[in-house]
């Protein structure tokens, strides 16, 4: 199971201070994760810009140019907000089993370390 998944608050626990220009202490919703390559995409957090080839569509509008994007950063560097606190906590797993149609089954849920509550 992974600890941080798609949609989750993070905050950037590395890196730069924000008034040296850099993303520690900025929080937010995580866009994608690269599972091979353990980095993550945070909504806001790791802008670049990035120089793309001016073309022109079907239609004839025209795309491209400089745009800003939000670049992957290692999935280390980025801390689970607790949900009960606002701040960073780390992750613990806990098993419960549960009856769904008669069947028992066991399922893994999320704790945050800091509350023990469910994330």
């Amino acid at each position: 199971m992974a600890t941080i998944k798609k949609g989750d608050l993070v905050q950037v626990i590395t890196g730069k201070k924000q008034d040296r220009g850099g993303d520690r202490g900025k929080q937010g919703h995580v866009l994608s994760i690269d599972k091979e390559r353990n980095r993550v995409i945070v909504e806001g957090i790791n802008i670049v810009t990035k120089h793309t080839k001016i073309s022109q569509t079907d239609r004839g509008t025209k795309t491209g140019g400089i745009e800003t994007v939000e670049a992957p950063i290692h999935i280390s560097n980025v801390a689970l907000i607790d949900p009960s606190s606002k701040k960073p906590t780390r992750i613990g797993v806990r098993l419960e089993t549960v009856v769904k149609d008669g069947v028992k089954k066991t399922v893994r849920v999320r704790v945050a370390k800091k509350s023990g509550k469910d994330i």
